[in-house]
Order: C-alpha cells, then structure tokens, then sequence
C-alpha cells in the first residue's frame, strides 16, 4: 500500500507546493471542489479503462414501485451486485433524519452475484437498516427516499409521453437521495481490512461509491417503470441530455465531521495528493493548444454549475455571489493575458491568489488540474493510508525534539487563548440515541463530561505547557508515564513531523466554528458537487450529476443463463 507520507513528489514541483498552514484552514477547506483526483472520478476512470462489464440481472418490480432488483459489475478480478429494494413508504413516514425507521428505497452492495438465498437473507435485513444485521458478503449497507419535489413530475410527465421540464430538472438535481451509506464493518458488513488489498478498492470509499453510481441508474430505471405501467403505449423515457443531468442527492451532517480529525494520516494523504498535482502544473513551463482549449471548455462549464447551483443558506449565497463574479473575472483575464506564454498556469494562479475570494481560488485549483490527467491521475493510488503505521509512539523520541514539532508546526494551536470562553464554547461527544458524533455549547448544554478528544489545539497547547517543565533530555516515554493524558496527543504531533498536511489547523471547539466546512472539505474528495447548507451542522449535495450511466460506460454483459433477467 503506497503511502503519501513516503511519496517522491517532483523535484521541479517543491517550489510551488502550498504549504499546510495556507491549506488547512477551515476557511479554505469549505470552499474546495471536485477534483480528478475525487474518489467518484477515480473510480469511474477505472471501470471505464478496465472495460468493466454491467447487467441488471433482476428486475421484480410490480406496478406501484414494489419489489426487487439487482445491477452488477463485472470486474477483470471480482463480481459486485447492488442489491435494492423498492418500498412503498407512506408519506407520514418519510424523513431524511437518521433517526428514520422506513425509506422508499435500502439498498446494499454483494461482493459477487447473489443466489436466491441471499436474497431471502438481505430481504430480511437490509430493509430494516440499523435494525438488520448484514455479513461480510456485504461490503455497504445504504437507503434512500423519492424527491418530494421532482419524483411525481418525472413519473406524470414520462406516463403522458412527455419529457419532465428541464428547470425542474437543474432545481432539483436527483430522483433519489440517499440518507446513509454505510460500509467498512458497519452492521456487521465487510470490514474494510478485508477488502482494500482489490486493486478496484483501494482508494478511498470505492464500494460505497460504487454503490451510490448504481442507485442513480435504478432511481431512473424505477420511475420509467412506474410511468411505463401508469401511462401504457403512450409512456416514454427520459431522453439521455436530460437522464445525464440527474444525479444523488444527499444530506450529511454532524456524524461525518470528525472523520477527517479522526484519520490524520488519511487526512495528509488526500491532501498532499492534492496539493502535489496543483504544484505539478503550476511548475509546467508551458501549455499546448489543447491544454488550454480543455482548461478553456471546463472553465465554461464551471460557470453553467455556479449558475445553477442553489443554496437557502446566507453564507453560502454569498459564497456562490463571489464564485460567480470570480470565473466572470477568470474569462476576462484570458482576454487580456495569453496563456500561450511562459509559466502560464503560474502567472494564473498568482493572479487569482491576489484577486479572487476562496471560493474561487479552489475552483481554479480544480481547473488547473482538467487538461492533465497523465500528470496527476497517478496521485490517486496514494490517497489510502497504512494507519497502523501512524498509531505507534516513538518513545525514544526525546522532549526537545516533541516541543520543536509543536514549535514550528502547531502555531495555530499555541496561539489561541483557551482561557477565553469563546475560544471553547463547544464539546463534542457520541449521542446514545444513535452513536454517531454531536455537538453541545459548554456552558449552555450538560455532557461536557463525555466530551470526545476533538479539541487538538487545545490539548496541544496544554502539552506544550506540559513538556515545558520537562529537560530537553528526557524521553517522550518517560514524559507519558508520568502524564498519560497526553498520549493521544503525542502521537498526533510525532505523526505531524512525518505527515504536514494531517491537521486542520484551526480550533474545533471555538464558537465561530463551521462544521460545514469540515463536511464540505470530505464531501470534495468524494467528488460532491452543488453543497447547499441548510445549517451551520449539515450540507444537501449532489453526487454524479452529468456522469455516465452503466450502461453507457460498461461493456453490456451475458450473465448466466438460469438468472432472470430483463435488460
């Protein structure tokens, strides 16, 4: 497994590299984009360049949208089958909440083709979700309820021989969206240790992507079978421009946020991943004509996403105000400066550094990178982590060396007065109801008691005070046997000296603390598009908007004969 931390990088690209205490704010982290480096774009790269064949080889499904199906994907190596359900949800029941008991749709991923057995098995469990149990033939458990607003609309318009209206279409963005997608031993399904050596599962979060592409083509496939039956000879179906522009929805919050804290060492990879592929074409000397019509044309359709992307969110509408005005600012530039001259992609980006607002600046970044797959795709196969590598304690290292690391890295988190209300107004800790991460207000809220370890800055400032009183010459394991508190913290900081980019430098417990900037930062590696926040603890977004379909990408595939197939 290749590891970031021990990645050659270019030598000519050293000099261009943004370091981590411009990267890994919060301010700048809640304004990145998609990238080719996303795990949805590397995933679909490689079903497409393993030619990867698809067949839906069930569809029981009756006329109210009841009933079964399954897809599958037939790699050079292993078989996957997304198994769904389709359910008839009364509307009393229906609720994006996690604490939902019932949803239009569950769903899971089988590693090979499941026999009728296993239909049975999953029948009795997926549709339960939390409540089922899965095995480790399942490697994602997931669900999903019908848009309140598009569903009824594709499936009238469809039934009386109609295309839906594109306006409604762009406005919504999905049929479906998905209100969990869980994986890596959850609910007892595959852990992931078990799966990550498959070369098609070794980036990041590729079942559940996979997972989430197949759900998009059965949300269409049901509500053209609803309209077919509803409307008989006069139904159509969904002409493909307009099926390109549906994607998943999906609403995340608060139990997605510490992931990125939880998993430093992931964290660096997707990160110095990133930022060695914007570095990589910053340092090239010159661009094809090619180059720059590719930059040229995503530029273009950047600017059609802004102008469609919708937010009820304050903070976010200014965010898409000032995104807008940038890529109208980035056009005019190219009007009056040639990127046919020396250093183009350089003298753009310095441009942008000093002119654009942050949410412009990572949409260039995204941009930057479209004209050179060849240059950067690679970086993808180092964006999973070892992490058992991260975990250990150098004991031996002594406590001058620890405070230096803190020193040089940490500035963000010495800085900071603790002492001020402010500055730790909030705790986070597990919600017993449904064990996932929440946050409280400290002195407004009870259970500061159980508060989880997720005040980094805080707790290094503290051991920084701590080591203070210690000589240069003791040991780090001699400093931890006598303040074992500080454990936690002292492999974070020995895993920073290795990794820069695995801490968000900024205090996750202050009062101006956006956890949707967290969320957004996560939701862009797994290449989310349209984030619309609907609070300051949870985003709506798409996934695969204007993506391929399976059967437009994968090869059509024979499966065995005594399946029930319909194509």
């Amino acid at each position: 497994m290749t590891d970031c931390a021990s990645l050659n990088p270019a030598p000519a690209a050293a000099a261009y590299r943004r370091p981590p205490e411009v990267v890994m704010r919060l301010a700048r982290m809640g304004s990145f984009h998609h990238t080719r480096l996303s795990f949805m774009r590397v995933l679909l790269r490689r079903l497409r360049d393993e030619r990867w064949r698809f067949a839906r080889t069930r569809w029981e499904i009756d006329g109210r949208g009841v009933g079964r199906a399954v897809y599958t994907v037939y790699g050079p190596a292993h078989t996957y089958s997304l198994v769904a359900f389709a359910h008839d949800l009364p509307q009393h029941l229906r609720s994006d909440r996690v604490i939902a008991t019932a949803w239009d749709a569950t769903f899971c991923l089988f590693d090979g083709v499941p026999d009728e057995d296993d239909l049975q098995r999953l029948a009795a469990n997926v549709p339960k979700q939390e409540a089922g149990r899965v095995s480790g033939r399942e490697l994602s458990l997931s669900r999903a309820n019908r848009s309140v607003r598009l569903w009824q609309h594709v499936i009238d318009r469809l039934a009386a021989g109609q295309q839906p209206d594109r306006e409604q279409i762009d406005a919504v963005g999905y049929l479906v969206r998905t209100t969990a997608v869980y994986g890596s031993g959850k609910f007892g399904a595959a852990d992931r240790l078990s799966i990550c050596e498959r070369s098609e599962l070794a980036a990041p979060f590729q079942a559940e992507l996979l997972s989430v592409w197949l759900i998009r083509a059965f949300s269409i496939d049901l509500a053209e079978h609803i309209a077919a039956v509803a409307g008989g000879e006069r139904a159509t179906v969904i002409e493909p421009e307009l099926r390109r522009r549906l994607g998943v929805g999906n609403a995340t919050g608060l139990g997605m946020a510490p992931f990125l804290v939880n998993h430093p060492a992931l964290l660096n990879n997707w990160m110095m991943a990133r930022e060695e592929a914007l570095a990589r074409v910053r340092a090239l000397p010159q661009a094809s004509e090619a180059e720059i019509e590719t930059f040229q044309r995503h530029l273009e359709q950047a600017r059609d996403n802004a102008a469609l992307w919708r937010s009820e969110h304050p903070l976010q509408q200014r965010k898409l105000a000032a995104l807008r005005a940038d890529l109208e600012a980035i056009a005019n530039w190219l009007e009056y400066e040639s990127l046919a001259l020396d250093h183009p992609w350089e003298r753009i980006f310095r441009w942008a550094e000093r002119k654009l607002s942050l949410e412009g600046q990572e949409q260039l970044v995204s941009l930057l990178l479209e004209p050179y797959g060849e240059l950067v795709d690679g970086l993808s196969q180092c964006m999973q982590a070892d992490e058992h590598q991260s975990f250990f304690i150098d004991g031996a290292m002594p406590v001058a060396r620890l405070r230096a690391i803190i020193e040089r890295q940490c500035r963000w988190a010495l800085d900071v007065d603790y002492d001020q209300p402010a500055n730790r107004a909030r705790f986070w800790y597990t919600s017993a109801e449904k064990l996932e991460p929440r946050l409280g207000e400290r002195f407004e809220e009870a259970g500061e008691e159980f508060e989880l370890p997720l005040a980094v800055g805080c707790d290094i400032k503290a051991m920084h005070a701590a080591l203070c009183d210690w000589g240069d010459d003791f040991s780090t394991a001699e400093f931890l046997l006598a303040r074992p508190e500080y454990r936690h913290t002292a492999r974070r900081i020995q895993n920073l000296a290795k990794r820069p980019y695995a801490e968000i430098q900024d205090n996750l417990v202050g009062a101006d603390m956006l956890p949707i900037d967290i969320l957004r930062c996560k939701l862009s590696f797994f290449g989310a598009t349209r984030f619309d926040p609907r609070s300051d603890r949870w985003v709506r977004i798409c996934m695969y908007p204007d993506a391929p379909f399976p059967h437009e990408l994968l090869a059509p595939a024979a499966p065995p004969a005594d399946e029930a197939i319909e194509a």
